[in-house]
């Protein structure tokens, strides 16, 4: 199944049959549950026999003594208790910032959410902020955008978008509603997943924050690794910043992040796993004078440069170096973050840079492009694996997570260089 199947799978669950199955769950019975729902027992009954439907597989067992969840039940219940979990932090946020009543639960405040389709569309809006552009993504009105937007707005008593001549723009009430709409997203994007691996079989889609020291050659040998064993999977990587992929991760777009970890003053509410520890090298070209002559402190001023751009953690512990040894870091004549373009400016040329030797190494093992023995002390950091506090990934994130520890452990030279 592709990944544009899968998605739309996802966004076609009812969250009021999802209601329905957490209600039973706790009260063990259809009538129990229909009661403390308001609602009759034939439509708690329609509502668990069309999820069944939608989900292909039984959820529970009747029983004369009431009704039990089976073992797809039980996998299907955890992602609905987390999906009630984010509705119900995004109403006491919104509370805290006011114009939401204190009297209103979560399940009336965003009844009109009546599936995940709703909850793409309000996600989309505040991404590509043009409703034309939205409704040809769903294949939907303009107007009926619209209307949903309303819809919602009137009922948590907010103001979600500001409509000026450039679009919409979320407001801050805005931001909070679509920040826990994208984590829904998440949960509900994995429900197949966690069925399909139940009956040993990986499906659904991977999301990947692919930081540049880790998708020159660790990445890309996890997933043929995980693809040989699984084809079923779809993997997408996402490469950016590091700002940009947190927030990613933080609101549930992101299943994990694979690259240089960052400081606790950065990673509030992440967990971070080291693997290995990484040290920066110079590198230049086969045949490079300084390769010949040997290289000091001197020559290193005195070279062409290319470097990272100021901010990158690669340029940062360089200037660091240069900090301790009481000189001033040489400036360079070329800043990139392109590994194309450094690549090619250090073979065509006898520019140096600094940089973990695991971002060029198929350049050096070929021999094209040399370490130089010079040691860059206190320049090491720990890479490894970065994901949300309190998530649980789908089957098939946590496989490739599994896959990048084994390429790690089954490879000396990913654990530092000299």
């Amino acid at each position: 199944m592709s990944d544009r199947d899968l998605q739309t799978e996802s966004l076609d669950i009812n969250l009021r049959h999802l209601r329905a199955l957490t209600a039973v769950a706790a009260s063990g019975s259809i009538a129990a549950a229909a009661e403390g729902l308001c609602r009759v027992s034939s439509a708690v009954t329609r509502s668990i026999a069309e999820l069944e439907a939608a989900l292909g597989r039984p959820l529970f067992e009747r029983r004369a003594r009431g009704t039990v969840l089976n073992a797809y039940g039980e996998l299907v219940l955890r992602r609905a208790h987390r999906i009630e979990a984010e509705f119900e932090t995004a109403r006491a946020r919104l509370m805290a910032r006011g114009g939401v009543k204190i009297t209103c639960d979560a399940h009336s405040l965003f009844a009109s959410i009546l599936n995940g389709r709703r909850l793409a569309v309000v996600a989309s809006v505040a991404e590509k902020r043009n409703m034309p552009a939205v409704a040809r993504e769903f294949g939907i009105t303009q107007p009926a955008v619209s209307a949903a937007l309303k819809d919602l707005e009137t009922r948590l008593g907010a103001v979600l978008f500001e409509r000026s001549a450039r679009g919409l723009a979320p407001t801050p009430a805005g931001e909070i509603v679509v920040f826990h709409f994208r984590r829904v997203l998440a949960e509900l994007r994995n429900i197949g997943p966690d069925i399909a691996a139940s009956e040993g079989v990986l499906t659904g889609s991977v999301h990947v924050g692919a930081l540049p020291l880790g998708r020159t050659r660790i990445l890309p040998l996890a997933i043929a690794q995980l693809l040989d064993k699984h084809p079923g999977l779809h993997v997408a990587t996402n490469e950016g910043h590091y700002d940009a992929l947190s927030a990613s991760l933080r609101n549930g777009d992101l299943d994990f992040i694979l690259g240089a970890l960052r400081s606790c003053a950065l990673t509030k509410e992440l967990t971070l796993e080291p693997l290995f520890e990484d040290q920066i090298s110079l590198i230049v070209r086969a045949g490079h004078p300084l390769a010949r002559a040997g290289t000091g402190l001197q020559q290193l001023l005195k070279a062409r440069w290319v470097l990272s751009r100021r901010g990158a953690p690669s340029r940062e512990l360089f200037e660091q170096f240069f900090a301790a040894c009481q000189l001033p870091a040489p400036a360079p004549a070329v800043e990139t973050g392109d590994l194309a373009v450094l690549r090619a400016l250090l073979m065509e040329s006898d520019m140096v840079t600094a940089i973990s030797p695991q971002q060029l190494c198929y350049e050096i093992l070929d021999g094209s492009l040399v370490e130089l023995g010079f040691p860059l002390d206190m320049t090491k950091r720990q890479i490894g694996i970065t994901q949300r506090d309190g998530s649980y990934c789908s089957p098939g994130a946590r496989a490739l997570m599994d896959e990048i520890r084994s390429v790690v452990a089954g490879a000396g030279n990913f654990r530092g260089t000299a």
